[in-house]
């Protein structure tokens, strides 16, 4: 398989992550509003909640490996800022899925802190791609944030990716956490 074809693929993986994450906030956004839209919000925690863990298992796992791809397949140096990322995606990877094993609802919460300081970071990493003037020193000029490897669609490059996993996994996390063990069991 082509490198070219990986970065295809994640790409697309990226563009799906942004946009259930889209989808499922401006579901979130009408149900403060609309009594139709909190019932299908109801129904959409409902149904995601029970496998929100699971899911978020394995985007960390699909993100981990293409991280290992990309830097020792590819070889595409990790920059500092994606190091700071990897700090994050790995460990997700086994907090996730023995929270998963073991149906450990707790997992959510230390997965959710770690994904959401990270989303920060990859945010970060992202505008710096767009706007490098706005490095403030983060980046080692030997091998600098700004590099671009690549962009799928012209926009989704290697932060790019990190940042929709984060925002996916967070969003699944909190979908999780919002959802009362009661609840799900009415469903059951």
């Amino acid at each position: 398989m082509s490198v070219a074809t990986v970065e295809l693929f994640y790409g697309l993986l990226a563009l799906v992550a942004v946009a259930v994450v889209i989808a499922l906030l401006v579901l979130r956004a009408a149900a403060l509003v609309a009594p139709a839209a909190a019932d299908a919000w109801d129904a959409t925690v409902h149904a995601l909640a029970p496998g929100a863990i699971p899911m978020a298992f394995v985007v960390a796992l699909l993100a981990t490996a293409g991280s290992l791809y990309f830097s020792e397949v590819a070889h595409f140096e990790p920059c500092r800022l994606c190091w700071y990322q990897r700090i994050a995606m790995y460990p997700l990877v086994v907090i996730l899925g023995l929270a998963t094993l073991r149906r450990d609802r707790s997992g959510a919460v230390y997965g959710l802190a770690l994904a959401l300081i990270r989303a920060v970071v990859s945010a970060y990493h992202v505008l710096l791609e767009w706007f490098p003037s706005l490095d403030g020193g983060t980046c080692d000029p030997a091998n600098p944030c700004t590099l671009l490897w690549f962009r799928v669609c012209g926009f989704i490059s290697l932060p790019t990716l990190a940042l929709s996993a984060f925002l996916l996994i967070a969003t699944l996390l909190a979908i999780r956490l919002v959802a009362t063990d009661e609840s799900l069991e009415e469903v059951s």
